[in-house]
């Protein structure tokens, strides 16, 4: 029986990755654009890793430039302002918006991003869903290293709690502490899960029902 639930967000509880990928196409986009296109291919097909590593690899193997740290961090300043409103104001995933507010003590429940911590937090905050998790999380740690610490701190069983992703990152946290996983499919991922044999959705519409079957 399912009692907890670590959910992404992007593309999970929000129709949010498409303006990601243009806020990075943008920020590409002095380069030319043979490098922004090669930016969106890899950052479509590496949803979840987090936007420092992105841009640290971006600029090193697309532009041959190493950057700083301090040169990460502008340049992950000038995505968070090119994307965080469209976040902010993009439309739910169908029937997330119910499940949550429908099953606010039912489950206990976490959101774990790639997006940085604080950046997620006052996304959640925005949108008005703080509240209805015991946590919500982002990078610079990996989604691996905040589903153990969860699982550790409040006793999770594993055989009790679901991860519902959409991201190669997603499917590995809970592959790493044998949880279930649930992968919300989309045309952008569908080819990086072909291996993938577990429960699969369009959206959460059918998530109540689905959840008495794991």
């Amino acid at each position: 029986m399912i009692k907890n639930i670590f959910f992404d967000f992007d593309g999970v509880l929000a129709e949010s990755v498409n303006v990601k990928t243009e806020a990075f196409r943008a920020l590409y986009a002095p380069f030319g654009e043979n490098v922004s296109d090669k930016v969106v291919r890899w950052h479509e097909a590496n949803g979840g890793v987090s936007r420092f590593e992105k841009i640290k690899t971006w600029h090193r193997e697309f532009l041959g430039i190493h950057l700083t740290e301090v040169e990460i961090n502008e340049w992950a300043d000038r995505f968070s302002d090119l994307a965080l409103q469209g976040v902010v104001q993009s439309q739910w995933v169908a029937g997330a918006d119910d499940f949550l507010m429908n099953h606010s003590g039912s489950y206990k429940k976490w959101i774990i991003s790639g997006t940085p911590d604080e950046e997620m937090k006052q996304i959640a905050r925005l949108r008005g869903i703080a509240d209805l998790f015991i946590g919500v999380h982002g990078s610079p740690r990996k989604k691996t290293d905040w589903s153990g610490e969860i699982i550790t701190t409040f006793g999770l069983r594993p055989n009790e709690t679901v991860f519902i992703g959409d991201a190669r990152s997603d499917y590995e946290a809970a592959y790493a502490y044998d949880l279930h996983f649930i992968l919300r499919e989309t045309p952008e991922n569908k080819t990086l899960f072909n291996d993938f044999k577990g429960p699969r959705v369009n959206d959460l519409s059918s998530l109540e029902q689905l959840l008495v079957t794991l």
